[in-house]
């Protein structure tokens, strides 16, 4: 938790990006022996977006980290970090040219990986640049392109995920301000590797290599660690569960977003679930939520606010704040 006088990272821009394909349930193949009607009772997901072949996961990221600058009025940043699990190549790590395609110069840039923890890793690791002094902004963008990456033969994973794009400005300022991240909680779990994964080259030398991930233990593990890490960053903020305004999970699928709610005694309208257009889009889901809970009026300036992930490693993380005026800005490609 923030010290009282000491400078902290503050939220001033929101921007997002969403391919401009969308393919809802009753497009997707024959082959994958679904309907509609089990798809949306099994993880409340309509449709999701997919990238264009000649868009990357670069672009994206462009698009909102340029969205969340415009948000928050400015054109010049200190420093970029990209949270992916899906780059478009192992090396080099594609922050660095992010931020040279938006005329950032040479300012301090690298990607995160944490699958989709990622974004509110990569929030700790800004915040700890601004509260050292290091630098006085970051521009924290989470990009995914999963529709590479998952077997589009898979039911298991080919109906739950989407790609996206979501960016926050990070600003130095006080803990008393709204938007001031107040407190942190991460983790992980390296025992459940094999839980959510790609294969490696060492492994699979040859041939696709899909995302796979165990259904039912990620379900348990995500819902047992989302909330007990949201408990902990409630407690270093001195805030309970009937204090609290809006619960910001990662958007894995409905059931668990209802699951985590219901172990943390909320009631269903203070936990958002805006994946029904999007899926599952990894790093990406919390700026991505957290743009549509504003946009639906169920995020407001001065909202208590806890956002959590959980995602392969296996890794958790929470953050929390009370919820800033500013505008959101969205795009699509």
């Amino acid at each position: 938790m923030q010290v009282p006088g000491m400078s902290a990272a503050v939220v001033a821009g929101l921007g997002t990006c969403l391919p401009s394909t969308k393919v809802d349930n009753a497009s997707l193949p024959d082959d994958l022996d679904t309907s509609d009607e089990w798809i949306r009772t099994r993880t409340g997901i309509s449709a999701r977006r997919r990238t264009a072949p000649d868009v990357s996961v670069n672009d994206l990221a462009c698009a909102a980290a340029a969205n969340a600058m415009s948000s928050a009025g400015t054109g010049t940043v200190g420093a970029l970090i990209l949270a992916t699990t899906t780059p478009e190549r192992p090396c080099p790590p594609a922050a660095p040219e992010i931020a040279y395609r938006m005329g950032q110069g040479r300012i301090p840039a690298f990607d995160v990986s944490a699958v989709c923890s990622g974004f509110l890793y990569a929030a700790a690791a800004a915040g700890g640049l601004i509260t050292a002094g290091i630098v006085d902004s970051v521009l924290v963008v989470a990009a995914e392109t999963y529709s590479r990456i998952v077997d589009p033969l898979d039911r298991s994973t080919a109906v739950l995920f989407g790609d996206g794009a979501g960016a926050v400005l990070l600003r130095r300022g006080s803990p008393a301000e709204q938007g001031a991240l107040l407190a942190f909680d991460l983790g992980s779990d390296g025992s459940g590797a094999e839980l959510i994964r790609v294969p490696g080259t060492r492994e699979q030398p040859t041939g696709e290599r899909w995302f796979s991930m165990a259904g039912r233990k990620v379900y348990l593990q995500a819902v047992e660690q989302m909330t007990n890490s949201a408990l902990r960053v409630m407690k270093d903020c001195a805030w309970s569960p009937e204090t609290l305004d809006l619960l910001v999970p990662h958007q894995a699928n409905a059931r668990i977003v209802e699951a985590v709610a219901k172990r943390l005694g909320l009631p269903p309208e203070r936990a958002v679930c805006a994946l029904a257009e999007v899926g599952n889009t990894a790093a990406a889901s919390i700026p991505l939520a957290l743009a549509e809970a504003m946009a639906a009026h169920e995020l407001e300036p001065g909202d208590r606010t806890v956002l959590t992930a959980f995602g392969g490693g296996l890794t958790w993380a929470s953050a929390a704040l009370v919820w800033p005026r500013l505008t959101a800005v969205h795009s699509e490609i």
